[in-house]
C-alpha cells in the first residue's frame, strides 16, 4: 500500500541553485536507494522532475547530406561506447588483470564517435548531432500550492506488512537520509498513513477503555459485590490477551475493523453467570461462621459445576454467531474476517477464564461469610422487580394480544429491512481529500500542469482549511496508478478540525465547496473522494468510483455514446454525484499508414522503418554515461525543431537497401487523426464504465433506482450489456454468501440449545428471540 509520500525541494534562498533536473536526481540516487532499504518497503515511485540525459540532438538535414542515417550513429555509440575484460597475464609472482576502458565520460567523448568514413575522412558524431545535457520524455509532473512543478516520492509497502511499523521505519531513515542531502534540500512528507493508523487505534482504545469502565461499573452495580464485580472485570484485560497473542499467532492486525468489534459485555458474560451463581448458592447456605478455604473450594466447585454447561453452550453460541463472517472471501473476507477473529479470538479467551480462572479466584477473594446484607443491589433490584412484575403478569394475563403485538411487529421489522438501503462498508472520515481532475482528452502535460496550478492557487486562497496540496500529474516513474498526462491527483491534506473557520459539518461539506470553487475554471471534470477510499474503489474494481456502471460491447464510438446517453438519464437521481465516463475516443494522433506496394518498390521493410520513426521522435538509449555511482542514458533523436510538426513526421528520411534515403512520405501516408485513448476489456470483452460517488444515501437504493431507470428507458444493440461492480458488487457478493452461511449458523445453534435443554419446545422458545432481536435491531 501507499504509506509515505513526501516532496523534495530546495529551501528558500537555495531556489536558484536546484532546478527540477538537480531535485529529480537527488530523489533517484540519495533518497530512493536509501528508502528501498527498508524492511517492509517493496517499491519507491517518482512523479515530477526532469529525468537528466545526454541527448544526441540530431540534425537531419545534415544526416541527409553527408548520406548517413540515424540508424548508423545508433550502432556507432553503442559499440563506442563499453568496457571489457582480457583475463590475466601471469608475470612473476602477480597476476596482471587486462581491462579495456571506452566507456564515454562525458559529452566531449560523445562528440569525437565515429559514425562514418565518407572519402577516407572520419564523419563524427558533432558532425551531424548537438551532444549536450538534456531531459527525457516527459509522460507525469508534480505541483504543490499553485507554486508550481516539484518532485514527490511514494513509497509502498510489501504485502503482508504491518504498515504501522514500516512507516515508523521509513520516518527514521528519512530523518537520517535529510542529513545527508546537499545543503538546502529538504524532503518533507506530506501523505503519513501512521497518523491515520494513530488516530484509528487511539479511538478504539478510548472507546475500549471508555467500554471497559461502563461494564465494570454496571457489573459491581447489579451484582451488588465489589469483590465479584472486580473478579469479572479481570476477565476483560486477560481474554484481551489471550486475543492479541493468538491475532500475533494467526498474523491478524490490530486495527479499527479487527479491534472495533469487542463487545466487553459479550467477554464478561460467561464469567457473570459463574460469579453470580457462586454468589446465590454460598447465599442459600446461611451458615453463622465463616467457611474455610477447603469449603469454600467445595462449595464454589459444587456451583460452577451445575451452572457450567449453560455457560459452556453460552460461549458455544456466540462463536458460531461470527462462523458466517469467516465464510466471506475476497475482498470482503479481507475486510472483515479479522474482525470475527478477534472477537472469536477474545471469547475463546474467556471462555477458559470462566471455567478455570474465575471460579478459582472466585473461591480464594469472595467473601467466606455466607450472612448476607441487603444492599444498594438489592434496593434496586427490587424497584425493578417491582414495575417489571405487574408488566408480566398483564402479559401472562393476556397472551394471545402479546402474541399477536410481537408477530405484528415481526412482519413490520421485516417489511422495513426489505426497503432498508445497503452498503458494504460506511464512508470513514480519513482527514484529507482527493480530488481527481481530468481535461479535454489529448491536452499536452504543460497545460494540465498549469491547470492543476490554478486549481491549487484557487483553493489555498478561498479555504484556510487546507494545509497543502499535492497533485500528481499522469504517471510515476513506476507505473502502479497510470493515468493519461491530461489526468490529475490532487491530494489536500486538511489542518485539524479545531482549526476549520467555515461552516463545513464534515469532510463531504468542505469537499463539495471546493468542487464548486473549481468549476469556476470550466473543462474539467472534476471527482471528489478521499486518498484510501479513492484508491480502495480501484484496487477493487478498476474504477476510482463508488459504483461502477460498465458497458459491454465491441464498437468503441458506440460504447462511447451509449455512455454519454446512460448519464444523461441517471444525473438527476438524488445521491448521485462526480459522474464520469472512461474516455476510449477522441485522442489525437499523426498516424503513419505504409503502403505495401512502395514498400516491397523500394525493398523497405515495416520494422525498420518503425525503429527509425521510434529512434527520432521518442528517442533511443544507445549507452549510459556514469558520473560516479550514477548513471544516465544517451538517448539518440531529432534536435527538438525537427519533431515539432507533423511535416517533420513526412519528411523523415528512410534509407534505402542501395544507399540513398527517401522521405516517409513516399512509402506512407501520415495524417492526423484521432484514435481511441485506451481499450479496456474484461472477461475477454470491450467495455466502458461510467463511475460515480454516492452523495447523502446508501449505495444499494441508489443503484436499484438507477437499474429501474435503465431497464425502463436505457436501450443497448444486440451483443451489448450492463453490469454493476464497485462496492455495490462486493455488497452483493457477501449478501449471497451470507444468505448460507447464516441459516446454517442458526441451525447449529438450534442444535445447541436442544442439547442444552434436551427438549425441542424449550430449545424452540429461547430460539425465538433471535428473529425477534429483529424488531429492536431493524
Amino acid at each position: 500500500g501507499e504509506i509515505y509520500q513526501y516532496d523534495v525541494y530546495a529551501k528558500k534562498g537555495y531556489e536558484g541553485q536546484y532546478d527540477a533536473v538537480k531535485l529529480r536526481t537527488i530523489q533517484d540516487w540519495i533518497i530512493i536507494p536509501q528508502l528501498q532499504g527498508v524492511e517492509g518497503v517493496a517499491e519507491v515511485s517518482t512523479w515530477g522532475g526532469k529525468l537528466k540525459q545526454y541527448e544526441i540532438a540530431v540534425n537531419p538535414n545534415t544526416l541527409n547530406s553527408l548520406g548517413v542515417t540515424i540508424t548508423e550513429i545508433f550502432d556507432a555509440l553503442e559499440q563506442n561506447n563499453q568496457n571489457t575484460g582480457g583475463a590475466y597475464i601471469e608475470k612473476d609472482q602477480y597476476a596482471y588483470f587486462i581491462r579495456g576502458v571506452g566507456m564515454a565520460t562525458g559529452i566531449k567523448d560523445l562528440e569525437k564517435v565515429v559514425v562514418k568514413n565518407r572519402n577516407g575522412s572520419p564523419v563524427l558524431v558533432r558532425d551531424v548531432a548537438e551532444v549536450r545535457e538534456g531531459i527525457s520524455l516527459r509522460y507525469g509532473a508534480s505541483t504543490k500550492d499553485g507554486k508550481g512543478e516539484i518532485v514527490c516520492g511514494m513509497a509502498l509497502m510489501l504485502k503482508g506488512e504491518n504498515s504501522k511499523a514500516v512507516t515508523e521505519r521509513v520516518k527514521e531513515r528519512m530523518v537520517q537520509i535529510n542529513k545527508s542531502l546537499p545543503e538546502g534540500v529538504v524532503a518533507e512528507a506530506f501523505i503519513d498513513r501512521s497518523k491515520l493508523v494513530d488516530n484509528a487505534i487511539g479511538t478504539v482504545t478510548k472507546n475500549l477503555l471508555e467500554g471497559a469502565l461502563i461494564v465494570i461499573f454496571v457489573l459491581i452495580l447489579f451484582l451488588g459485590n465489589l469483590r465479584a464485580g472486580l473478579i469479572v472485570a479481570s476477565v476483560i484485560p486477560l481474554s484481551m490477551l489471550v486475543a492479541v497473542i493468538l491475532m500475533n499467532a494467526f498474523g491478524v492486525s490490530g486495527n479499527l475493523m479487527s479491534l472495533g468489534a469487542i463487545d466487553f459485555g459479550i467477554i464478561v458474560d460467561g464469567a457473570v453467570i459463574i460469579v453470580e451463581a457462586t454468589m446465590h448458592h454460598l447465599q442459600k447456605l446461611k451458615r453463622k461462621k465463616d467457611l474455610t478455604q477447603s469449603e469454600m473450594d467445595e462449595e464454589v466447585y459444587q456451583s460452577a459445576s451445575k451452572i457450567r454447561n449453560s455457560a459452556a453452550f453460552g460461549e458455544i453460541i456466540i462463536l458460531i454467531v461470527y462462523l458466517p463472517i469467516l465464510a466471506l472471501v475476497g475482498t470482503e473476507g479481507k475486510m472483515f474476517r479479522p474482525m470475527a477473529m478477534t472477537v472469536g479470538f477474545a471469547v475463546i479467551g474467556a471462555f477458559i477464564l470462566s471455567l478455570t480462572y474465575v471460579p478459582m479466584m472466585s473461591a480464594m477473594f469472595l467473601s467466606k461469610n455466607t450472612e448476607h446484607k441487603s444492599n444498594f443491589s438489592d434496593r434496586m433490584m427490587a424497584w425493578l422487580e417491582g414495575i417489571y412484575t405487574p408488566f408480566l403478569e398483564k402479559a401472562l394475563h393476556f397472551k394471545k394480544i402479546v402474541l399477536a403485538i410481537s408477530l405484528g411487529l415481526f412482519v413490520l421489522a421485516i417489511v422495513i429491512f426489505q426497503n432498508m438501503g445497503g452498503e458494504f462498508i460506511p464512508t470513514i472520515e480519513e482527514g484529507d481529500i482527493a480530488i481527481n481532475a481530468t481535461i479535454m482528452t489529448g491536452s499536452s502535460l504543460s497545460q494540465m500542469v498549469k491547470t492543476t496550478t490554478e486549481y491549487e492557487k484557487i483553493l489555498k486562497t478561498k479555504f484556510p482549511e487546507i494545509k497543502t496540496i499535492v497533485s500528481k500529474i499522469g504517471s510515476g516513474e513506476i507505473p502502479t496508478d497510470p493515468m493519461p498526462i491530461e489526468s490529475g491527483d490532487m491530494i489536500i491534506v486538511l489542518k485539524d478540525k479545531s482549526e476549520w473557520t467555515g461552516d463545513y459539518k464534515n469532510w463531504e461539506d468542505l469537499a463539495n465547496a471546493m468542487k464548486s470553487a473549481m468549476e469556476a475554471i470550466p473543462g474539467a471534470n472534476i471527482e471528489v473522494s478521499q486518498p484510501i477510499q479513492m484508491r480502495f474503489n480501484e484496487l477493487m474494481t478498476g474504477s476510482r468510483s463508488d459504483i461502477a456502471i460498465k458497458i459491454f460491447g465491441d464498437d468503441l464510438e458506440t460504447l462511447g455514446n451509449k455512455a454519454t446517453e446512460l448519464i444523461s438519464k441517471i444525473n438527476k437521481i438524488e445521491g448521485v454525484g462526480d459522474l464520469k465516463a472512461d474516455k476510449v475516443t477522441g485522442l489525437p494522433q499523426i498516424t503513419v499508414k505504409y503502403d505495401y506496394n512502395k514498400i516491397a518498390l523500394y525493398g523497405l521493410n515495416i520494422t525498420d522503418i518503425n525503429q527509425i520513426i521510434r529512434s527520432s521522435f521518442a528517442g533511443e538509449s544507445a549507452g549510459k554515461i556514469y558520473e560516479e555511482s550514477k548513471r544516465f542514458d544517451v538517448v539518440v533523436r531529432m534536435n527538438a525543431s525537427n519533431r515539432s510538426d507533423i511535416t517533420d513526421v513526412s519528411n523523415l528520411f528512410i534509407p534505402l537497401p542501395n544507399g540513398q534515403q527517401v522521405p516517409l512520405s513516399q512509402v506512407a501516408t501520415v495524417s492526423y487523426e484521432q484514435g481511441p485513448v485506451q481499450v479496456s476489456r474484461e472477461n475477454g470483452k470491450r467495455r466502458i464504465t461510467v463511475g460515480l460517488n454516492v452523495r447523502g444515501r446508501d449505495i444499494k437504493s441508489v443503484v436499484e433506482e438507477i437499474q429501474q431507470k435503465l431497464d425502463k428507458d436505457f436501450k443497448l444493440p444486440a451483443g451489448y450489456y450492463v453490469t454493476y461492480g464497485g462496492q455495490f458488487e462486493n455488497l452483493i457478493e457477501a449478501t449471497k454468501r451470507l444468505s448460507i452461511a447464516v441459516p446454517i449458523a442458526l441451525g447449529l445453534i438450534m442444535v445447541l440449545l436442544f442439547f442444552t435443554f434436551n427438549s425441542m419446545k424449550q430449545a424452540g422458545l429461547i430460539f425465538t428471540a433471535i428473529p425477534l432481536s429483529a424488531i429492536g435491531g431493524i
